[in-house]
């Protein structure tokens, strides 16, 4: 449990930090490298204290020691000089083990303030070292701050989520235990306590032999993309009692040099996006595809020992896309290692994404002895939905795990499990049956209405257009909010990235409102024409202000914000509106009226996240549709140049 203290001393480094490291990620860097940094020398101290000798800050490192670093009377831009020498030196000490080495590995201060350095290091001075779970805790609370998607698509996944997959996996202590895209290495981390709980006396003893706990630690693997990521992971990993921990920089998709190892348990959030141009993979993956998505799947199946299990977190398109790639990756699932997939709402991700996601649950012996799948839809997952999160008594977890856990003792047992409202157990063969293999289970529920004949309802009766300011009025003046002029909404496109930051009193007054997961609308022509509109996300402390001539529509929990920006983008809806305009010349604008009692179809939530994915999934096939095309018009232009024996620029 982190103490209030601990909690305090990373919130106030992070408050010196933020005005010269103004990225979170950067931020976690400088304060994981000085407390590491900090924790060599408090452990070179406690070597003195016990008769030995100083290791790590020894011989010409000597000159490097904490003690040295904060003495009194060393002026500030001694200090500067100092810390940012020996953090960038730091990889060639011959006095600390190489995970060390990984951890300061290109290192270095990203700033040249004195003042700013000398009151972050008083505060990491506070900080002693403890190789307990207490400050395993505290770390991990500092990567809670990662709460943004990173340039790879990646996550940061929930804690009780992660628990959640642990818990239905069940690693035990012999297994290897494998985390291809492992980010923070939080599954990793969960895995181990679980195996730790797993083996105590009545007493609450470990009963794990030497032999075992040195077994245990060599079984915990990890590969990421991102050297940030790595170091990271490193750390968490040692703080959590790990002496050599094993996560190593490695491209799981386009390396073949760890193809040939396997695991006894997978557990991971891949990240969910493809670069522009899509990933270029090896070919020794059974589904031949550019989208990461689909390659994590396909690796995390195929690596599996001949009885592994693999818990992973995917995105809707896996679920129901129609793409060849995606029916042949869920076609070898369901044959071969697929027994459950658990539905996840759509807020899971909040406040950074407001991602559709689903669980599957793979396990080779079970497959290869059921023919069925279970489906479990989790409606609440313990916490609001929204952008805060803030803890709710619904909570379908531990229901859906009592449920799965029956499914998977009735395998082969002859005993039959019910299903229930959130629950459904469907034969392999139906899922088969028409030959795109779809892990949506509503679609396999009796009479469930399709999509066909939804009521219709004014939008101002499952949103809010324009949302009132004065839920504002108890955030101090100073607040930092994200700012979106008009030119960075793209068109014909949902996403947009806020990049400029204002402060509340500078646009309060005049510029319109709004929060994560709220649909900006360009009113105003050309804008509106143009297509003009997206769905704002990782807005700073989760608002944003921009030009006038947006709307702002807010969705109620009938409606997903996706459903609402698809409605808005439709023709029926522009095509309506640009014939209602009202003013003069280049300024004429969507009445607001029109907005409001404009009617849009209401399936069920359920169904609407079915459709927004697959409008999702022809989208993502139509921007590699455009790369293609990109590729093969340079092709062209290569070939007539050298027609005219000129370069080719």
């Amino acid at each position: 449990m982190l103490d209030t203290a601990t909690k305090r001393r990373i919130d106030t480094a992070r408050d010196i930090l933020v005005g010269k490291v103004p990225d979170p990620k950067s931020q976690v860097e400088q304060i994981t490298i000085a407390l590491i940094y900090k924790f060599m020398d408090d452990m070179d101290a406690e070597s003195e204290e016990l008769g030995g000798k100083r290791a790590f800050f020894a011989g010409e490192y000597g000159r490097y020691g904490w003690a040295k670093l904060m003495r009194s009377g060393l002026g500030g831009h001694e200090t500067l000089n100092l810390y940012g020498e020996a953090i960038a030196t730091m990889p060639e000490n011959p006095g600390i083990p190489p995970l060390f080495r990984t951890i300061f590995k290109n290192a270095y201060l990203p700033y040249r303030d004195p003042e700013t350095l000398k009151s972050f290091l008083k505060i990491i001075d506070e900080f002693e070292y403890d190789h307990s779970e207490r400050l395993g805790d505290a770390f991990e609370y500092l990567l809670s701050v990662l709460g943004s998607q990173g340039d790879a698509g990646q996550f940061r996944t929930p804690r009780h989520i992660i628990d959640f997959m642990v818990q239905i996996l069940d690693p035990k202590k012999e297994e290897v235990i494998l985390d291809p895209a492992c980010g923070t290495a939080g599954f990793l981390i969960s895995s181990y306590k679980h195996i730790l709980r797993s083996n105590t006396d009545a007493h609450g003893n470990s009963t794990l032999t030497p032999d075992e706990k040195g077994r245990l630690a060599r079984n915990f693997k990890g590969y990421d993309i991102s050297p940030d990521m790595v170091r990271l992971s490193l750390v968490n990993l040692y703080l959590h009692g790990f002496v050599d921990p094993h996560i190593e920089e490695y491209d799981t998709l386009t390396s073949e040099e760890k193809w040939n190892e396997f695991a006894d348990v997978i557990l991971a959030n891949p990240p969910f996006m493809s670069p522009k141009g899509g990933i270029k993979p090896h070919r020794r993956f059974s589904v031949q595809s550019k989208r990461s998505e689909v390659l994590f799947v396909d690796y995390m199946a195929e690596h599996l020992t001949p009885n592994g299990r693999a818990g992973i977190i995917v995105p809707e398109g896996i679920i129901i896309q129609s793409g060849t790639s995606y029916k042949q990756l869920r076609k070898m699932l369901v044959e071969k290692s697929l027994v459950a997939v658990i539905s996840l709402p759509a807020g899971v991700f909040q406040p950074y994404s407001g991602v559709k996601t689903s669980i599957l649950i793979l396990d080779k012996s079970l497959a290869r002895r059921s023919n069925s799948i279970a489906f479990f839809k989790v409606e609440n997952d313990g916490f609001g939905l929204g952008a805060q999160r803030r803890a709710i008594e619904k909570n379908d977890l531990s229901a859906a795990f009592e449920f799965l856990k029956a499914w998977f003792s009735s395998i082969g047992s002859g005993r039959e499990v019910l299903p229930s409202q959130n629950a459904l157990i469907v034969p392999k063969e139906k899922i088969a049956g028409n030959g795109d293999y779809n892990l949506s289970g509503e679609r396999y529920r009796e009479n469930v209405a399709r999509l066909h004949h939804f009521p219709l309802v004014r939008l101002a009766d499952v949103c809010t257009v324009n949302p009132r300011k004065s839920q504002l009025n108890n955030l101090s003046p100073d607040t930092r909010v994200s700012f979106v002029p008009m030119a960075h909404i793209n068109e014909h496109s949902i996403a947009f990235t806020p990049t400029d930051v204002k402060v509340l009193s500078e646009v309060t007054a005049s510029y319109t409102y709004f929060e994560d997961n709220d649909v900006l609308l360009a009113k105003v022509t050309p804008c509106f024409e143009n297509g003009k509109a997206g769905i704002a996300h990782n807005l700073l402390n989760g608002i944003g202000f921009g030009s006038s001539e947006f709307y702002v529509i807010r969705s109620s929990d009938k409606v997903l914000p996706e459903w609402v920006y698809f409605c808005v983008m439709h023709p029926i809806f522009r095509n309506a509106a640009i014939a209602q305009m009202t003013g003069t010349g280049g300024l004429q604008r969507v009445p607001r009226d029109y907005v409001d009692n404009f009617q849009i179809p209401l399936p069920p939530r359920e169904v609407q996240k079915e459709i927004v994915a697959e409008i999702e999934s022809y989208q993502a096939n139509i921007e590699d549709f455009k790369n293609a095309i990109s590729e093969e018009e340079k092709k062209i232009q290569l070939t007539i140049a050298r027609v005219w024996g000129e370069p080719f620029l």
